[in-house]
């Protein structure tokens, strides 16, 4: 087990997330979760995340990152899919017939721990 450590503390945080498009619109093509995935990976280097795994249905994203300790997640998160959200519209016109209102992600999202050590 590889764990990472900072000044008093060593961990291993790895997360689950799922994030959903807004009505469950099926509009999640190979070039979108591309494009989504490319945004996160710029975006997480300035929050000390590392991206794991990325797979993608039609209408919802699985995402499986590590993070540091000190990373504020529901920033990121919201950080993400607000900037993510702006530019799949703006880049994808495809997607903006089928959302026509501003939002790309449904508005709540689901994060689960995962791994860990047996007690």
């Amino acid at each position: 087990m590889e764990l990472d450590n900072n000044n008093h503390s060593v961990f291993s945080m790895y997360y689950h997330l799922v994030l959903v498009i807004k009505y469950r619109r099926k509009v999640i093509t190979p070039p979108v979760s591309d494009y989504a995935k490319d945004m996160f990976l710029r975006m997480s280097t300035n929050y000390n995340i590392t991206l794991i795994e990325w797979n993608e249905d039609r209408d919802h994203i699985h995402i499986l990152f590590k993070a540091h300790l000190n990373t504020e997640l529901s920033k990121f998160i919201n950080a993400y899919k607000s900037a993510s959200s702006r530019l799949i519209k703006k880049n994808f016109p495809e997607v903006k017939q089928k959302l026509w209102k501003e939002m790309f992600w449904s508005r709540g999202f689901c994060l689960l721990t995962t791994g860990g050590a047996p007690i």
